[in-house]
């Protein structure tokens, strides 16, 4: 940790016991004890922390404070999951709708603006400056929500009518739910679906009514799941049928190189700059358009059924929009403009 971290880290301790022995401080903040001897020596005369050491009890204390000035410590700022935390849990608090909860919610939004202010600058003033974009976000139903995370939580089956996107249709079925997850600003139930008698993953937008039943839900061990939806890549998991082999542009590597797509993939430098990502994966159709976002910055070595795909929906784009020509400053038109 660094310097101002270990300042809050003493003050920390000095407060939740009162009085520290110097083995504790030393073993917790794995410094020597010429390094804290200096950073209590700074505390006291330049943040003028009233830290006194008591013979009698062989520790240091906070002794009371004298007519000058006050003891401050200075800003500690936030590592990027820290501020991430704190600003996403603040947002969706004030986005939510005044319900059983209004009355909770008060104090937890401030004690989120104190912990923002640990920064050294009003909480305001960092919801201003730092801006979370959520994209592709599709709003659920507050009462299907509710519905299917109760179920969840109190182990109840339910029967959802879920709209199938490909086929545009709605099927109704019964399901154990097992877990809510939330994937790319997007809520998805994790189940088992007794219609199909395997594990299934239900985007909660498209579910149109849930209703809970009395039986309860089949349990599914935690380790089954893990190997389910954990094991390929995506949301569309399952045991992986195969490993998808990129190999990326020198260009679009700069990006890609420090991308983790999933945790058991496995990259390697090439020749000139470019960069090779292996992935496992169960189903292509996730995987498909995240290679396709990458257009020509991007070629699929492998496998062969993979790399079809990628051909046939490239093949079919370009039909999409006719077939090419170019005017004359060279600049790609449709045929016949």
């Amino acid at each position: 940790m660094n310097r101002t971290e270990r300042f809050y880290r003493i003050d920390q301790l000095l407060h939740e016991r009162r009085v520290v022995p110097l083995r504790v401080f030393l073993e917790t903040l794995q410094v020597s004890r010429a390094t804290f001897k200096r950073d209590l020596e700074y505390m006291r005369e330049r943040l003028h922390a009233p830290i006194v050491w008591d013979r009698q009890v062989r520790g240091y204390r906070f002794g009371p404070a004298d007519d000058g000035p006050v003891y401050a410590l200075p800003g500690l700022w936030f590592s990027s999951g820290e501020l991430y935390a704190l600003l996403a849990a603040q947002r969706l608090l004030a986005e939510l709708e005044p319900g059983i909860l209004s009355a909770h919610i008060a104090p937890l939004q401030a004690r989120l603006s104190a912990l923002l202010e640990l920064g050294g600058h009003p909480a305001q003033e960092v919801a201003r400056r730092v801006r979370i974009a959520s994209m592709a976000r599709r709003p659920v139903a507050p009462e299907c929500f509710t519905e299917v995370a109760l179920a969840v939580m109190k182990r109840q089956r339910l029967e959802i009518d879920a709209w199938n996107r490909e086929r545009d249709e709605v099927n109704t079925r019964v399901v154990s739910p097992q877990r809510l997850v939330h994937y790319r600003d997007n809520w998805y139930l994790d189940a088992w679906c007794h219609w199909r008698e395997a594990l299934r993953s239900f985007a909660l937008d498209t579910i149109r009514a849930a209703r809970p039943l009395r039986q309860r839900a089949r349990e599914v061990p935690q380790t089954r799941l893990q190997a389910h939806y954990e094991s390929s890549y995506g949301i569309f998991a399952g045991k992986p049928k195969g490993r998808a082999v990129l190999r990326f542009s020198p260009e679009r590597a700069r990006w890609v190189r420090s991308e983790i797509w999933h945790p058991n993939q496995q990259g390697r430098d090439l020749p000139g700059g470019g960069w090779e990502l292996t992935i496992p994966y169960a189903d292509a159709r996730e995987l498909l358009m995240d290679i396709l976002r990458h257009g020509r910055h991007v070629e699929v070595v492998a496998p062969a059924s993979l790399r079809i795909a990628v051909t046939e929906e490239i093949r079919q784009m370009v039909h999409s929009y006719g077939e090419l020509g170019t005017t004359g400053d060279g600049a790609v038109r449709p045929a016949g403009a």
